[in-house]
Order: structure tokens, then sequence, then C-alpha cells
């Protein structure tokens, strides 16, 4: 599509050109005012020429019709018309269904992708758990955006760095140390694993709370003190703590799909934040206040970046900016992205405008890609009071949901617990992708689900059809018929409407986007499937047509389920 209308805009320009004397407009100015008109009625494409009406000093019925006149004897479109100051496009179905299944064919793979990356490297953080914490629904939000946003760069040609930055320091280790001693054991640890430490965790915090954070408070501070200074015991603990959370997370990144090129954590940078901090204090950007080492960002319309406290010891932002020109000096990235709660965008409006103050040149080339935070049936979610929805618990769930679905329907099903989980973890990404990452989402377990309707299940349905039909076909087919239904048509327009829907997906770092795209291509595709008789259908040149549209739907819609890191079962 995106070719269709850079051609149709290289003609407007010389048309525009020819007619109006003077007039500056280029192809790519006409390419972005393009729309996608509501109503098949009224064309497959258009140009509002009440855009142009003041440039070219016509009405902009006059100018539509001025226009048309670059299309007579075109073979692009089936037909041209000027209306109501609009100029509408009409695809021939049959050309666009031709153009696009031997492109699909020709690129594979590749189809829709910009490859505007090639000779780039992103890094992306994202993830990022604390430690000896299980994961909940709030972490989803961060690990499958940070992930698809890694495969929509990988799939546009970057080179791309995926970075699992740890919470793995803080005075939380001092609390959890202390209620180890006082109430846990080796033993217990190993056999519950990260949930006993949670238990822990949250009967600490509780008990710090009933006596007003006195003895228990000041122990769990001089703990992890002991840990900052190097105490060989308390580092044990810690790094046994990390090994039993890294083995849970484990579980669910491979579940997902997900691999990470690093795990370095907030502990990695302990050695690294001086060297930033005295560079802060020799460029004059420190300054005291009460006690604590700030950078004054009140001219930027920001409060304070706290750098020090008052007892010297860091804060985020001195990780966070030691941290990014460790990866500025190791990966040499083009881009760096961030995927966080939109609760922390203050954060990193604060410490991306230090970094420009520092007179780091790259300070650009940091992104923050927030997210809307997550409750749980109209309540916020809080490990340290136990309000959480482990995602374990729910993955399991969904996986015996779709296996008690299997049993009723396709009992004979080879593979029925590795597709189960395919689709009953696909599910509940699917659902979480749905939204618009910026969006405050609220949970309900029963949506999350539901397999009825725009899912992750029904998109994975439609490939899994699309691998049958193939599977029967068994060859190679080109698009050879001369005419298209309008099932057809609209599937093939679909289909070439991939390559605009990735790169707005980069554009606006946003994967909903394409779980969007899937579901319009999973109903065209349906609906072609209902209307039109394909393996069926008695005249070869129409069953090989319809073969090469199913190929081609089966090609982009399996490499759209990746790019939201949902697996492609080949039968469900």
């Amino acid at each position: 599509m995106i070719a269709l209308k850079q051609r149709t805009a290289a003609l407007l320009a010389e048309r525009i050109a020819a007619e109006f004397p003077g007039a500056t407009l280029t192809a790519d100015e006409l390419f972005a005012m393009f729309e996608y008109p509501p109503d098949a009625n009224m064309g497959d494409l258009a140009l509002p020429c009440f855009k142009l009406s003041k440039s070219l000093r016509r009405a902009p019925a006059m100018i539509a019709t001025a226009l048309a006149g670059a299309f007579e004897g075109n073979t692009l479109y089936a037909k041209v018309e000027a209306v109501g100051g609009y100029l509408n496009f009409f695809f021939d179905g049959a050309g666009l269904a031709a153009r696009v299944t031997s492109e699909v064919a020709e690129r594979g793979e590749t189809y829709g992708s910009p490859m505007d990356g090639v000779g780039k490297t992103v890094v992306l953080d994202y993830s990022s758990p604390n430690v000896a914490k299980p994961f909940h629904i709030g972490h989803l939000g961060t690990t499958v955006i940070g992930h698809s946003l890694k495969l929509l760069h990988k799939f546009a040609g970057w080179n791309c760095i995926g970075i699992n930055y740890l919470g793995d320091w803080g005075t939380q280790f001092g609390k959890l140390i202390v209620a180890y001693k006082k109430w846990g054991s080796r033993e217990e640890i190993e056999r519950g694993g990260i949930d006993s430490l949670v238990a822990l965790y949250v009967k600490i915090n509780n008990a710090i709370a009933e006596e007003e954070g006195t003895a228990l408070a000041d122990a769990a501070r001089a703990e992890f003190h002991k840990m900052e200074l190097g105490d060989e015991e308390n580092i044990a603990l810690w790094k046994w703590f990390i090994e039993i959370s890294l083995a849970e997370y484990e579980k669910t990144y491979k579940q997902l799909g997900i691999t990470f090129d690093s795990y370095k954590g907030e502990s990695f940078y302990t050695d690294k934040m001086p060297a930033q901090v005295e560079k802060l204090r020799e460029m004059g950007l420190l300054k005291i206040d009460d006690g604590a080492s700030i950078v004054d960002l009140e001219a930027y319309g920001m409060p304070p970046c706290l750098i020090l406290k008052r007892d010297g010891s860091t804060l985020y932002p001195t990780r966070d900016i030691a941290a990014a020109v460790y990866r500025k000096e190791t990966y040499h990235f083009d881009r760096m992205i961030y995927v966080t709660s939109a609760q922390q965008c203050l954060h990193f409006q604060q410490w991306f405008k230090v970094v420009e103050l520092m007179g780091y040149p790259w300070y650009g080339e940091l992104v923050h890609v927030p997210y809307g935070t997550v409750s749980v049936n109209g309540e916020k979610l809080a490990t340290r009071t136990g309000n959480v929805v482990l995602l374990r618990d729910l993955f399991a769930q969904a996986i015996e949901k779709v296996k008690a679905i299997m049993v009723e329907k396709n009992p004979a099903l080879a593979g029925r617990d590795d597709i189960a989980e395919q689709v009953g973890v696909g599910a509940v990404v699917f659902h979480y992708l749905s939204n618009n990452r910026i969006r405050d989402i609220n949970f309900v377990l029963e949506d999350a689900l539901s397999f009825d309707g725009n899912t992750g299940p029904y998109a994975q349905y439609t490939y899994a059809r699309t691998c049958s039909v193939l599977k029967k076909y068994n060859g190679t087919a080109t698009w050879r018929a001369e005419s298209a239904t309008a099932e057809e048509a609209a599937l093939a327009k679909t289909i070439a409407m991939f390559p605009e829907r990735v790169e707005a997906a980069l554009a606006d770092y946003e994967p909903s986007v394409i779980t969007r795209y899937i579901l319009d291509l999973a109903a065209a595709f349906n609906r072609f499937y209902h209307e039109c008789k394909i393996l069926n259908c008695e005249d070869e040149i129409t069953r090989e047509s319809r073969v090469a549209l199913t190929a081609a739907t089966n090609r982009v819609l399996g490499t759209a389920l990746h790019l939201i890191c949902l697996s492609t079962p080949e039968q469900i």
C-alpha cells in the first residue's frame, strides 16, 4: 500500500506542477494527506482537496476535477472520481491481489518491514522486576510491551539489545535479611522458593507497621549497610535470593518466549556512580539543598533532580545516569528505550535533562515509553500487603480453560498440552496488548480469560485455519484471476496495509496498533473463507488464486502474531 500511495502521490505532484504553475507541493507532502474513507463506497483511498485549496488558490471541487485527469488510462486503479472536493481512488481488486500476493511471496518473512534500522543499534530496558518478588499482573505491561518493541525493531532491521535491569539493590534486602534471620530457614526457602521470600517480606513489613517502624526498621537499614560494606554473610544471602528469583522468572519468560542479552541490575552500577557525581560537581551542576545534592531544574519547569541523599547515598537518577553512560560506551546505541509505568514520567524527564546538561551529545537518543497502571477488579496491587494476582496463576487458569475446550471439541488433538499453553498464555497477552499502552487497565479476570469475540485465541485459530488450507493444497500458488470478489479485494487490501501498520507501531512505540491490525486481518480472512470456496472451487485458476491469498494471509498473520509475543500453533 505504501508503494501504491507513493506512485499515486508522484503522479499527483506532476499533475499539480502542470495544472497549477508556481505550485511547490511535493509528492511527500501529498502522501501525508491521503486518508482511508470510512465507507468502501467512497473509495479505498482519498485525497481531501480542501487541504490544497489555500496553496493552489482554487476551490476544492475544481482541484479534485483537475487532478482526476492524471489517472486517465492509468491501470493503478479501477476508477478515480472527483466528488465534493475529494479525489476518491478505487482499487482494482484483482490487480491489488496479484501485486500483494506476489510481494508477500517474494519478501517472505521480511514483508512489511521498513528495514530502516539496518546498521543501527537499539537498547531496550524492560521487564526489570524487583528481586525476591514474583511476577504479578503489574509486571505484564513492561514485559510484553518491551519485548514487542524489541521484536518490532528487530523486524525493522535494528540490532537489538534487551536488558533486564533487575531491582537487585536497596533497603528492601535489609528487610529480607532481617526477616530471614529472624523467622526463616534455608530448608523452607529451598522448598518454597520465591513464595517463601515474599511471605517473609510481607511479614516484616506488617511487623514494622505494627511497631511503627522502630527496631526492625533500624535493623533492616543496618543489614543493608553491611551489604554495602561487603559483609560476606549478607552478600551470600543476597546472591542466593537473586538466584532463587531468576529461576522463577525464567519460567515466565520461557512461557512468553522472551530472552535477554543482559541481566545487569542496579547493583552493577554501584561503582560507576561516583564518576558521574564527580562530573556533575566539576561542572558546577550540583547544589546543596537541606544537606542533599541536587541539580536545579526550575528553569526547565521541573522540580530538582536528587542525586545524593543527605547521608551521601545515591538515588535512582544517579544509577540511571551511570547506567546510560555505561550502555552508550558498551553498546554504542543509536536509541535507548525505557519501558516503565507512566508514574515515572517525571523521573525520566528529570534525569534525561541532567544528561543533556552534562554535555552528553546522545541525550536525544533516550526514549521513555510509559504505560498505564493495572488494577485487578478495581483494586490496586501491592506486594508488601500481599494484594497481588500472580502472573503464573493467571496463565495457569487460562491454560486449564483452553485444555477443557480442547478436550470437548478436539479430543484427538496431538500435542494438546503445548498448544493449550501457547493459546492460554497468548489469550492473556493479547488481552493486555489490545489496549493503548498509556491507558490504565482494570484487569477483570473473567474478561481476560474469555475466548469469545476479538481475542488472542480467535486470532490464533484463524492462523491455524490458514495452515489447514495450505497443508491440504500442498503446493505453491500464484494469483491468476482477472477479477476479484468483494471479499477477495477486501482481504488483499488488508494484507497490503500491514507495512503501514508496522511503521505506525514503531513511530508511536505502540504494540496495540499491531494487535488491532491482527483483528482486522482475521476478520477479513474469515469473511473470505466463509463466502468464497477455496479448495473445493471447481475453477482451477480461481482455486489457485484463492490459495495464494490464503498463503499471503498465513505469512502476514504469523508475522504479526510474533510481533506481539504470541505463538502460532498450526492446529488448535
